[in-house]
């Protein structure tokens, strides 16, 4: 099944007598502001303008637990997620299809977490609200509740020590940019470098000038170079699991399975006792 649907194939879907669920995960990272700057706000975003039936879903509240030790968006409580999922209108029996304002992490965060707790039938508008063509609505519907019941993977999720080793004995990519895993700067964590033994594959590679994915072909020679090929076990890791997530996307894209460390950078600094690699090289 593709992970990914244009805007076209969505509108056609919107229009047909089994429309998905539509999911609005609009969110920006959270770092420092010019004075005077406001902090974004998905949810006034949606209320200006969202894909008509679209819902919105909070990522900070619905789709991650609070910041803590286990990083900055660990996984949300399951019971919440699902009683989220179920208010925004969510069943396994039904498709859904996710977007957010073009940049892709957040939708990939929520088409991560369903996917991983059981739901067989989620995509990702590919190149999010920016291509979507139709008319907006500022209705906010009231949706059915859904029957969606969220189960832990067995597989597809790492944690610091799984990440660890497979660095050591498979392919861990960092999807962050790669001054943050060269260590040049670190804006929001406590030191800067990366997992030792991990690859730098920034996520805004798989994506063209348009915000949209690579062809799929393309997506497979980039992380086959990488050594990240079908076959291979294969992990990724970010800031916080949210710009993660889209590289697993990518990774679907292009048929290459792989799991997700949630806790990503901001767990695995957040311990002085674990070992930081800077530089160009995975070390």
């Amino acid at each position: 099944m593709n992970a990914i649907i244009t805007a076209t194939e969505l509108a056609d879907d919107l229009a047909g007598p089994n429309p998905p669920v539509l999911l609005d995960v609009r969110w920006q990272l959270s770092v420092a502001k010019a004075a005077g700057e406001p902090p974004f706000d998905g949810r006034a975003e949606y209320a200006a303008g969202h894909i008509p039936g679209a819902v919105f879903v909070d990522l900070d509240r619905e789709l991650a637990s609070a910041p803590g030790a286990h990083g900055r968006h660990p996984l949300p409580d399951l019971a919440e997620f699902g009683a989220a999922m179920r208010r925004a209108g969510v069943s396994p029996g039904r498709r859904v299809v996710v977007y957010d304002g073009g940049q892709g992490w957040a939708a990939a965060r929520a088409w991560w977490l369903l996917r991983w707790t059981g739901h067989p039938d989620v995509r990702v508008l590919d190149g999010g609200l920016p291509a979507w063509e139709g008319a907006l609505s500022q209705v906010e519907p009231t949706p059915e509740e859904g029957d969606f019941r969220p189960v832990a993977g067995a597989e597809g999720l790492l944690d610091a020590a799984a990440a660890a080793a497979l660095a050591r004995s498979g392919v861990l990519l960092d999807a962050r940019a790669a001054e943050r895993y060269r260590g040049d700067v670190e804006p929001i964590d406590r030191v800067g470098g990366h997992i030792p033994g991990a690859v730098s594959a920034p996520t805004n590679e798989n994506v063209g000038a348009d915000g949209r994915f690579l062809p799929a072909e393309q997506l497979r020679a980039r992380f086959d170079a990488l050594g990240a090929h079908n076959g291979a076990k294969v992990g990724v890791y970010c800031g916080s699991g949210v710009s993660g997530a889209h590289e697993v996307l990518a990774l679907a894209v292009a048929e290459v399975p792989a799991a997700l460390y949630v806790g990503s950078w901001s767990e695995w600094s957040s311990d002085p006792s674990r070992p930081v690699a800077v530089g160009p090289d995975p070390q």
